[in-house]
């Protein structure tokens, strides 16, 4: 169009105009349709952390230096604050666990432990909608097994690993290669015998956070005195399942963990295809905001969709992850923030260490300068790291903080954390300091 403009009507001004369009084209960008509020003083969930699991007789162990970059909290690595383990149903594979355990340990993370099957003895096959080789426990071993969950948790204690908690049984409704629970066999087990177990209990582990594996539990006063973490898998879960109103009425002094899940997908190969591993941020951010999970566990660690690659290094999927798992720590709480102030932005909130973390992901294809109010609180200054389609939890641009308030620039398909110290302290956060900037808060046993 600028072509078609004749000389003969253009002034020295214009021409200068037009040469400047033509030199400096302005990127594209889109106001956010409101503010980002920060209300400091509204808490919600305790965090544990988040992480993935370790499953050696499946897949082969971490080796020393992927457990640096799963559970240190350097530069290149995870900041992973939670493991997950096997209970094998063969006490003498045991000793698999504990390298890995004892190493996420001596990093600060906490362990927790899943079974898929009792040991043979203890089952027995059913007719199970015609399927006549599946496998149930057998109601006269219940105690058998909680005592067979205890020997794993004395077993890992005596080799120096000090479980946070053990399930009852992994996906128990979606047990086509291990052992079904029906939610009345679920009940009985927790009602009965989970309170002779030696460790916090976690139950029901549900594949696709189904209420009917866990309501049985919420409305019966015993099994949820002997439950202490509601875990669940969110396969196949949609996001307007993901709040529970039972929990919120009944779970008063108990956890909620999202203990397995891998998405958007498994496919070969997928977990460096961007903007695809952007969702898995905003898997997690619905996790948080929605759900309100204290805790956010991935399936395997090391996988070829997984938040490290074979080889060790970590994928865009871990990426994501990581913009919550480095600086979102155990301990911080969640604290009330706009979730949605923008088409295509979402954003959540948390504080601890004397910090405030917002995590921003922007899922459209434009960037938006997005302005962000804090409530009950005040900062200074403001550290950005982002991922996006070229760079991999990079710092970017510190960003100072007006009358409690701060805008900042959220590339397209991205996902960025801003972190501030409140109050008078430190204004950012050095890449080289990660270890120490984000010190590790463990519950207390």
């Amino acid at each position: 169009m600028i072509s078609g403009v004749k000389k003969s009507l253009c002034t020295l001004l214009a021409c200068v105009t037009v040469l400047s369009v033509m030199l400096v084209p302005a990127p594209p960008k889109a106001s956010a349709a409101s503010n980002v509020t920060v209300n400091l003083s509204a808490e919600k969930q305790v965090i544990r952390g988040f992480g993935g699991i370790n499953l050696p007789a499946w897949i082969g162990d971490l080796t020393a230096a992927q457990r640096e970059t799963a559970f240190g909290n350097g530069p290149n690595q995870l900041g992973f604050s939670v493991l997950r383990i096997y209970v094998d149903d063969n006490k003498n594979n045991w000793y698999r666990e504990v390298e890995t355990a004892k190493s996420a340990i001596a990093h600060g993370a906490i362990v927790f432990a899943s079974p898929w099957n009792p040991p043979s003895s203890m089952t027995e096959t059913f007719n199970r909608n015609g399927d006549t080789s599946a496998k149930r426990l057998r109601y006269d071993k219940y105690a058998a097994y909680a005592q067979h969950l205890n020997d794993f948790v004395t077993y890992m204690k005596n080799n120096g690993v000090n479980l946070y908690a053990i399930s009852v049984q992994n996906e128990p409704d979606y047990a086509h290669t291990w052992t079904w629970w029906t939610p009345a066999e679920m009940l009985n087990f927790m009602k009965n015998n989970a309170g002779s177990i030696n460790c916090r209990v976690i139950a029901p582990e549900s594949f696709s956070y189904l209420k009917n594996m866990s309501d049985p539990i919420l409305n019966d006063t015993q099994a949820l005195a002997n439950m202490d973490i509601l875990g669940a898998h969110t396969y196949g879960t949609s996001f307007s399942n993901f709040p529970y109103p039972l929990f919120k009425q009944k779970g008063a002094g108990k956890e909620l963990w999202m203990t397995e899940v891998y998405y958007p997908n498994s496919d070969n190969n997928s977990a460096n295809r961007w903007p695809e591993a952007l969702d898995v941020a905003y898997h997690m951010h619905n996790a948080m905001a929605e759900a309100d999970f204290q805790a956010y566990v991935w399936w395997y660690i090391r996988r070829q969709y997984g938040p490290m690659n074979e080889d060790g290094t970590i994928s865009k999927r871990g990426d994501s992850m990581a913009q919550f798992s480095k600086f979102i720590r155990p301990g911080y709480v969640r604290v009330d923030a706009t979730k949605n102030p923008n088409t295509n932005v979402y954003t959540s909130a948390y504080k601890g260490d004397n910090k405030v973390v917002i995590v921003a992901i922007n899922r459209g294809t434009s960037a938006v300068s997005q302005n962000f109010v804090l409530q009950n609180g005040t900062a200074s200054g403001v550290s950005t790291w982002i991922t996006d389609a070229s760079r991999k939890v990079a710092s970017g641009a510190s960003i100072n903080v007006s009358n409690n308030s701060f805008t900042a620039q959220l590339p397209a398909q991205s996902v960025t954390t801003f972190v501030a110290a409140l109050g008078n302290g430190r204004s950012t956060v050095s890449e080289t300091t990660y270890e120490a900037e984000t010190s590790i808060i463990v519950p207390a046993q």
